[in-house]
């Protein structure tokens, strides 16, 4: 066990600012500086060794060569809370009304990947890379509601988005990919996989008004408080995955590739155990890709990929809010503790399942130059319903352009840059816990990205 944490538990340590914003929920659109001047599209036809993070079997495709690049990703993140006719009367849980932005907007995120040629047919790789999403500090607002339920105590207005101060969560992602890929009959057709080793970093703060209901005070009849829902510093937690891939290159013109990355079964967040579902639970979810890549002429490719993204299918990220109505304590009639927080029917984000479509354009200008263009698109996960807790984590963005270029340099290097605009995206919808108030959320990005390449 001390080898294997002293193997990707510093993972996060090389990836200290990988928390960058949501993309498209809390995936990054691209994977490689010049994947990300084509908003995430070209896995069929890889320019980079980062293509392992992807689909695998690109790596039979892709030269010798050693790649490092830094992402600079610059999120904005607002809300606004409205009235509220019942101003925390009856039961109800009114949010300010607060009009805040998140204090959080700048993020530093490095990727680093590898390719080596065994023989003309085998190649080994390695990706070393982060992902995040849910960065958020919420500093101000107010809340109001009846801190003691039916007791004694009156409404109360107190500070932070959910009363107890100042609100937000921190994710951290880091992901070791050792991939391998063979390719048959004139390199037509390959085959790859790959073992992905992970490592994430989770913080939660300013949620202790849930308190009551939380698995661990239900279960004890309300005469145990948890320990482990909020404010108790960053936890972390291990797993691994696998992801496998085709490619295939009937003609110079046309190629086309299909990947799949199983779920990566992660440990419990331990300190976190009374938030979210299935005690702690956070797994990351499954996803898969098709690409199809068309050249009409030598210097032009048209790249076009699908991606889904299987976020419905992890309880704590899947769950609905409404499932806490199930909860003895939430004062609904609910008979079942598993569906308070971190019951394994708990509430989680309520996010939806998501599918993204890429569409990329390359022209070689010359032997020096190359640019780039994307464009992609993908309905957020987040329903209107779910925006009571999503304020934490609010990854609405729909719609992504991209530009970026590659110069060849001297000694089979090159220099590669990107760029990507996420315009604002807004989603609206009613605070689950005061049906006269409504939430909307607000959201867009910018992402500048440098990479260098080495030839071996």
């Amino acid at each position: 066990m001390k080898t294997r944490h002293s193997l990707i538990g510093g993972l996060p340590l090389l990836l200290v600012a990988a928390v960058a914003g949501a993309t498209n929920g809390y995936f990054t659109d691209g994977a490689g500086t010049k994947n990300a001047g084509l908003a995430g599209a070209g896995s069929a036809d890889p320019e980079e060794a980062m293509i392992a993070a992807t689909n695998p079997a690109g790596l039979a495709y892709v030269d010798e060569r050693i790649e490092a690049g830094l992402q600079l990703f610059s999120p904005d993140r607002s809300y606004t809370t409205s009235a509220s006719l019942a101003q925390g009367q009856g039961g109800a849980f009114t949010i300010g009304p607060n009009d805040l932005n998140s204090n959080n907007k700048l993020f530093p995120l490095p990727d680093v990947a590898m390719a080596w040629k065994l023989d003309a047919s085998d190649t080994l790789g390695l990706a070393l890379y982060g992902r995040g999403g849910m960065n958020t500090k919420w500093s101000g607002g107010t809340a109001t509601f009846d801190p003691d339920g039916p007791g004694p105590a009156p409404v109360m207005t107190l500070p932070g988005t959910y009363g107890t101060g100042t609100a937000g969560v921190d994710l951290m992602q880091a992901f070791l990919n050792l991939s391998g890929a063979h390719a048959f009959a004139q390199h037509s057709f390959a085959v790859g996989g790959a073992l992905i080793l992970a490592a994430q970093r989770f913080e939660a703060r300013g949620v202790g008004a849930f308190a009551g209901y939380t698995e661990t005070f239900a279960a004890s009849g309300g005469t145990t408080m948890p320990t482990h829902l909020t404010n108790t510093g960053h936890d972390m937690s291990y797993g691994a995955g696998a992801s496998v891939g085709l490619q295939w290159h009937p003609d110079p013109q046309f190629s086309a590739a299909l990947a799949y990355t199983s779920k990566i079964y992660m440990q419990k967040f331990r300190k976190y155990a009374d938030l979210f579902a299935g005690h702690g639970g956070f797994d990351i979810p499954a996803t898969a890709t098709l690409g199809l890549t068309y050249k009409p002429v030598t210097p032009v490719a048209v790249d076009f990929d699908v991606q889904r993204i299987w976020y419905a299918d992890v309880p704590s990220i899947g769950n609905g809010i409404a499932n806490l109505f199930a909860c003895p304590t939430a004062g609904a009639g609910g008979t079942d503790v598993a569906s308070c927080l971190g019951g394994i029917h708990g509430p989680g984000f309520g996010w939806r399942n998501m599918t993204v479509y890429k569409l990329g354009l390359r022209y070689a200008v010359d032997s020096t130059w190359t640019v780039r263009g994307g464009f992609s698109h993908g309905t957020q996960p987040i329903p209107g319903s779910q925006l009571t807790l999503n304020i934490l984590a609010p990854g609405v963005i729909e719609n992504h352009f991209a530009v970026g270029f590659t110069r060849s340099m001297a000694n089979h290097g090159e220099l590669n840059m990107a760029f990507t605009y996420a315009p604002e995206k807004k989603v609206v919808g009613t605070n689950t816990f005061d049906p006269t108030q409504t939430i909307e959320v607000r959201m867009h990005q910018y992402i500048l990205e440098v990479g260098y390449a080495w030839g071996l």
